[in-house]
């Protein structure tokens, strides 16, 4: 009888914090105003603001009102770029490209140039390949294991490691030698396998767990999110920052770790 009672305490309060996540948590959108100082970046470039906004998985209508509050509130910062880390939407279905022109319709008026590559779930149930022409009536450049300079910085898009389409070599090969490397990948554990050479990496995947307790310890990670769970990494093999992200994926919750718009200040640490 006791562990009778035991149990079912538990699952209420269980269940209890899953719906306040549910409701409350996931909401509660924060922005996240970094600077970060990495090595060999260029004094010319000092102060070069990158607004990341990670993992929206775009997927219902609570998702895309959550996505156009973080593109506003990315864009209201007046970053130089923005960079979108992967897992645009939470899987593939009948309207969701639709979904991905209103929830990041915002991102087309933006004067300076922004970059998504893909994530995992941008494969589920069909190709992050089809998501090509939605991010090119937004202007957004899709990166899948290419390169391309802007605003003098190689930009390095890599493609999802879980789906077995990444060749960061490729990409990297791809940049010009003269000047500094920013590699995104979506997966941050794939930091490690990196050549040296890029001035940073940027990340989601991870969530930051998702649900933690108040001491920011997490109970669940993700494969290739457990190494680098949140934040910045500067020992990593190369430099690393990890967005929380924006949406959800499992139970549409959270628990002690907001959803993060994140803008990074990048200066030089000499």
């Amino acid at each position: 009888m006791r562990l009778g009672r035991l149990f079912w305490g538990a699952f209420t309060l269980g269940a209890g914090a899953l719906l306040y996540g549910a409701l409350f948590e996931t909401e509660r959108l924060k922005l996240e105003r970094r600077t970060l100082r990495l090595r060999r970046w260029p004094a010319k470039l000092d102060g070069y603001r990158v607004a990341v906004l990670a993992d929206p998985h775009i997927r219902d209508e609570r998702s895309i009102a959550l996505c156009r509050r973080a593109v506003a509130m990315a864009l209201d910062e007046g970053p130089d770029i923005v960079v979108l880390p992967g897992d645009l939407i939470a899987y593939w279905k009948r309207g969701v490209l639709d979904m991905v022109r209103e929830a990041l319709g915002e991102l087309a008026a933006f004067r300076g140039p922004v970059l998504a590559v893909p994530g995992n779930h941008d494969y589920a149930a069909g190709d992050a390949a089809w998501l090509g022409p939605a991010l090119e009536d937004l202007h957004v450049r899709w990166l899948r294991n290419e390169s391309v300079i802007l605003d003098g910085v190689n930009w390095v898009g890599v493609d999802s490691e879980l789906a077995k389409q990444a060749d960061p070599y490729a990409a990297i090969m791809q940049t010009d030698a003269t000047l500094p490397i920013v590699v995104v990948w979506h997966e941050p554990d794939m930091v490690d396998t990196l050549p040296w050479g890029p001035e940073l990496m940027i990340s989601g995947h991870s969530h930051g767990g998702q649900f933690t307790t108040p001491w920011g310890w997490a109970p669940g990670t993700s494969e290739l999110g457990r190494k680098y769970l949140r934040g910045f990494f500067p020992d990593a093999p190369v430099p690393l920052y990890v967005s929380r992200g924006i949406g959800t994926t499992g139970p549409p919750s959270r628990l002690f770790c907001q959803p993060e718009v994140t803008v990074l200040t990048l200066r030089s640490a000499v």
